[in-house]
């Protein structure tokens, strides 16, 4: 059964998706639309992908722009990281707040997480599976940033592996959200 626990960042949520184990392994359901809406988390499934990232890789904070935005659920199904959110919504009585949790395969949460937000991660192992069910389909020239170290986030790690790409994002400082 999910359990599906709101978050102090309006309409975010960490879902704890059913998890069962037998003698041939485990299964894990990760979306179920009439459980999500009974819950108000309405979500259309347009895409969806992985990665897999090595020990202290920061990936993020990655969103997309205006009319592309997406809603996306985010869980881990190999290995652990550290799951981060920021508010980018301009209205929000949140913006600018993030929230961080440990997403694993061995706690088999998922954080669902609304348009309007910035999402990264680090890994906290090797090889760390980090998937994603989008509701937008990825658009090149709507897909940006904000700068991983920007917002007050303590990634508790001096020399992350980051990509040259989200090193150059914007600081949350001079972002003019559209949101």
């Amino acid at each position: 059964m999910f359990s599906i626990e709101p978050l102090p960042l309006s309409g975010a949520a960490v879902i704890l998706l059913p998890h069962s184990e037998d003698s041939r392994g485990n299964f894990t359901k990760v979306f179920q639309d009439s459980v999500f809406l009974k819950n108000n988390l309405d979500f259309q499934l347009k895409e969806s992908y992985y990665s897999f990232s090595h020990q202290n890789v920061i990936r993020g904070m990655h969103f997309q722009l205006p009319p592309a935005q997406h809603i996306k659920i985010v869980f881990c199904p190999k290995g652990s990281i550290l799951d981060t959110i920021l508010d980018l919504r301009k209205e929000s009585t949140t913006y600018g707040k993030s929230y961080s949790t440990v997403l694993s395969s061995t706690n088999n949460k998922a954080l669902f997480i609304p348009e309007g937000f910035a999402h990264g991660f680090k890994s906290l192992e090797n090889d760390s599976m980090t998937y994603y069910l989008v509701s937008s389909e990825y658009q090149q020239e709507k897909d940006t940033g904000i700068k991983w170290d920007s917002f007050g986030m303590d990634w508790e790690i001096k020399n992350p592996i980051i990509s040259e790409r989200d090193n150059t994002f914007i600081d949350f400082k001079a972002f003019r959200s559209p949101f």
